[in-house]
C-alpha cells in the first residue's frame, strides 16, 4: 500500500487524506498527532481505556470494501458509514469533500463486488475440500456398502441400512 501511488491526495493543516486503488488513508500530522500521544502517555487510564480505540484511528486506514457508504454536507464535511466501527467525519472544503466523494463511490463499489467475489470463491473451494474429506472418509469405510446408505433401502446382500449399522455398532 505504501508503495502504490495515491489517486488523490489532500493537504490539511492537521491530517492528510490520502486514497488509494483499494484504501483510504488518514494521517494525523504535526502538534495533533502529538498531543493525542502526550495525553495518552500523560494519562495511564486514557491509554489502557480509549488507547487502543485511538491505536485504530491513528493513522485510519480503512479498506474500501470496508465502507458501507459515503456522504457529504453542504460545508464539506464527508462522513464515512462504516459497518462495525464508528462513522469517521472528515472536514474538508467543498470543493475537496466532493472530489473525493465522486472517486470515492465508484471505487467501493468495485472493491466491494472484489470482496464479494472473493468469498464465493472460498465458499467453493471450502464445498470442495469438503467433498474430498468425504470421499476419503467413504474410501476407509469397511465392506463395499456406503455408509450413508438410506433407512429402508435394501443393498447388494439384501441388508437395509439400518441392519448394517446395527452390525457396525455391534463390531465396535
Amino acid at each position: 500500500m505504501s508503495q502504490a501511488k495515491a489517486m488523490l491526495e489532500i493537504e490539511n493543516l492537521h491530517f492528510t487524506v490520502r486514497l488509494y486503488e483499494n484504501w483510504l488513508r488518514i494521517d494525523l500530522k504535526g502538534n495533533t498527532k502529538n498531543e493525542i500521544v502526550e495525553a495518552l502517555e500523560n494519562k495511564p487510564v486514557l491509554r489502557q481505556s480509549i488507547g487502543n480505540i485511538l491505536d485504530i484511528f491513528a493513522p485510519l486506514h480503512i479498506h474500501l470494501s470496508d465502507i458501507d457508504s459515503v456522504h457529504m454536507d453542504n460545508i464539506g464535511k464527508v462522513k464515512l458509514v462504516l459497518p462495525r466501527h464508528r462513522d469517521v467525519t472528515i472536514p474538508l472544503a467543498v470543493n475537496e469533500a466532493q472530489r473525493l466523494v465522486d472517486m470515492l463511490n465508484p471505487l467501493i463499489a468495485k472493491e466491494k463486488e472484489k470482496k464479494t467475489q472473493r468469498v464465493i470463491e472460498g465458499r467453493k473451494v471450502q464445498e470442495y475440500e469438503e467433498g474430498e474429506r468425504e470421499a476419503e472418509r467413504g474410501a476407509f469405510t469397511s465392506g463395499s456398502v456406503p455408509i450413508a446408505q438410506p433407512p429402508g433401502v435394501l443393498d447388494e446382500l439384501g441388508e437395509t441400512g439400518e441392519n448394517i449399522r446395527e452390525e457396525q455398532e455391534r463390531e465396535d
